[in-house]
């Protein structure tokens, strides 16, 4: 990679932001676009009908219920850097979307409610941040509603989470006292503004009786003796967290932020692959599939591919080998994204999030390059927890659904099953609303009304070994085996009794709750 290059990749800053439903993150997304200049006019993710929908929010349904069902991608400049922003989906029934988005960011930006503080979907989250030792900052929001006290906050991100939190500004007061936050490394006071424009004022304790006066100087001179400064290096090897606190809905914080982002937050890094280490100013370029989402453009039922480019420089109309199925292609129309919106792009970087369209034959987690043979590693598979039988309401429509299903599951919305014994068509998920979501969008986007029933299956597992085994398995247990959407054998038992005497009784299988989204072959 030439050196004007890799200044410009190391400029790219790709990160998450992740949350429990309701800690303020899609609205924390839409006032960062804004203060970025992305976008003119913020959304809001709740609220009446006519106010404007958030940019990430973009799916009919998710306008509809005010939630937030699937990634969205948005790529923005600001403050010299290039910003990568992946906005998760709250709701933990759409967490292996999360989980998989987690694999293509370099870092975190985790979201708290500060009357809540480290809620189950923030932990279970950060339990997979934490794994794969990614850098995280914390922006508390709301701190102009009630709130607990923030060194409680900071106490609770510590032993839950096991972070070092290291607060950059301390708040003075919080609800109707919020004032602002003080600077802890050059000491000024930058008072609260609401989205009318009006300070509750210029100074940090007025309005405050001299007793709340003292309480608060000596809460700020014992954050300064207790808890450690922020450090980048330590923020970046995972263990230290730098923490904001502020106010998503009236966009406050969010320039020192994004400013904070720009400064700190990686660069592109190495990645692994099933081979070698890849590393991002290498030539030529590679990256791997984390997402594909269908019909983001109903008019034209397009289906696009989603790629982290891992490494070197791309420009639209270079030949890329799709080394899983050992083809090539030239992907003409190469895009960014802001939400739904999209435009061409005269070219990538590693760390950059891209995308292309395609009619199909791509999965999620594999890999392309430019020649070389490369597999990318890290793309979870989870086995689903509830099942339910699908059945369309109209028969004509049979193919219209096996196409519909086919291309849900594809881009992972859904898993899907195909007993060997009989024409049922099984659906797997983690949570129920994947299960309205599909229903919503088999009606909505392939014209395929359906229903769902019970299926009397509650463990899923999928299975592998020798192939003699293999056959002893379904000569004696036939009716519980099926093919999931990427032709895998799975085996569908009514409940874990009986799975774990199907395993007790097979030594040589091993029957995976979860594995590699692309094992080796």
């Amino acid at each position: 990679m030439k050196d004007a290059d890799r200044e410009v990749m190391a400029r790219r800053r790709t990160l998450a932001i992740v949350s429990h439903p309701d800690a303020g993150k899609t609205t924390l997304t839409e006032h960062l676009l804004l203060t970025a200049g992305a976008i003119q006019l913020a959304g809001a993710v709740k609220g009446r009908r006519t106010q404007r929908a958030a940019r990430s929010d973009w799916m009919a349904l998710e306008r509809e219920r005010g939630i937030s069902v699937a990634t969205s991608v948005m790529q923005f400049p600001y403050g010299g850097a290039v910003v990568n922003l992946l906005d998760t989906p709250g709701h933990e029934d759409f967490s292996e979307d999360t989980y998989r988005t987690l694999t293509a960011v370099d870092s975190v930006l985790m979201v708290l409610d500060a009357a809540k503080g480290v809620e189950p979907r923030t932990l279970e989250l950060m339990r997979i941040v934490r794994e794969r030792a990614l850098p995280v900052l914390t922006f508390i929001n709301k701190m102009d509603r009630d709130a607990r006290a923030p060194l409680e906050l900071l106490d609770e991100i510590h032993e839950k989470l096991g972070l070092e939190p290291a607060p950059l500004v301390w708040p003075v007061g919080s609800g109707r006292e919020f004032r602002g936050v003080i600077d802890r490394g050059e000491g000024g006071f930058e008072p609260f503004v609401t989205a009318g424009g009006e300070a509750r004022s210029t100074e940090a304790f007025a309005g405050f009786s001299e007793g709340e006066r003292r309480g608060l100087e000596e809460e700020i001179a014992l954050v300064a003796e207790a808890t450690p400064a922020f450090d980048r290096d330590a923020y970046r090897a995972g263990a230290r967290t730098g923490i904001l606190f502020g106010s998503a809905l009236h966009g406050f914080g969010v320039r020192r932020l994004l400013d904070l982002v720009v400064r700190v937050a990686p660069s592109p890094g190495p990645r692994a692959a099933r081979e070698r280490t890849v590393h991002p100013d290498e030539d030529p370029a590679s990256g791997f599939v984390f997402k594909i989402q269908a019909n983001m453009d109903p008019r034209h039922h397009d289906r696009v591919v989603f790629v982290r480019l891992c490494s070197g420089r791309y420009e639209p109309g270079r030949r890329l080998r799709h080394v899983d199925r050992g083809r090539s292609l030239v992907p003409n129309d190469l895009m960014v994204f802001l939400g739904q919106e999209r435009e061409r792009a005269e070219a990538a970087y590693a760390g950059d999030v891209i995308g292309f369209a395609t009619h199909g034959g791509i999965e999620i987690g594999d890999t392309f390059t430019e020649g070389e043979e490369l597999h990318f590693r890290g793309i979870p598979n989870f086995a689903p927890t509830i099942f339910r039988r699908l059945i369309v309401r109209d028969p004509l429509r049979g193919k219209a659904l096996l196409r519909g299903i086919g291309e849900l599951a594809e881009e992972g919305a859904v898993q899907f099953f195909r007993p060997l014994l009989g024409n049922d068509v099984i659906l797997g998920a983690v949570g129920p609303l994947q299960f309205d979501v599909v229903a919503y969008r088999l009606e909505e986007e392939y014209g395929v009304p359906v229903r769902t029933e019970g299926a009397g299956i509650g463990v899923a597992r999928w299975v592998e070994g020798p192939a003699e085994a293999l056959a002893v398995l379904e000569e004696g247990a036939g009716a519980h085996l099926a093919r999931d959407g990427l032709g895998s054998l799975v085996y569908l038992a009514p409940h874990r009794v009986h799975m774990d005497l199907v395993t007790e009784r097979h030594p040589r299988l091993r029957f995976l709750a979860s594995r590699e989204r692309k094992d080796p072959a």
